[in-house]
């Protein structure tokens, strides 16, 4: 389901975890980013540095199989 508003915080890292797979574009459309990826990118990374979480790109999430909460 697309987020109708831009995702945020662990929210947002988790949706685009489980979007991680089908492609930076699905992910951010998912996220309520539309096709806005670079807002969609800084937001995520956004979101990691408040989890403590260093998330350079989508590819990172694929990564990592538990981030902190």
């Amino acid at each position: 389901m697309v987020a109708r508003q831009p995702l945020t915080g662990i929210i947002l890292v988790d949706c685009a975890k489980a979007n991680a797979a089908q492609g930076l574009k699905v992910a951010a459309r998912q996220c309520g980013y539309g096709s806005g990826l670079k807002s969609f990118l800084a937001a995520l990374q956004s979101a990691g540095e408040e989890m403590g979480v260093e998330i350079e790109e989508l590819e990172d999430l694929r990564n990592q199989r538990d981030l902190p909460q």
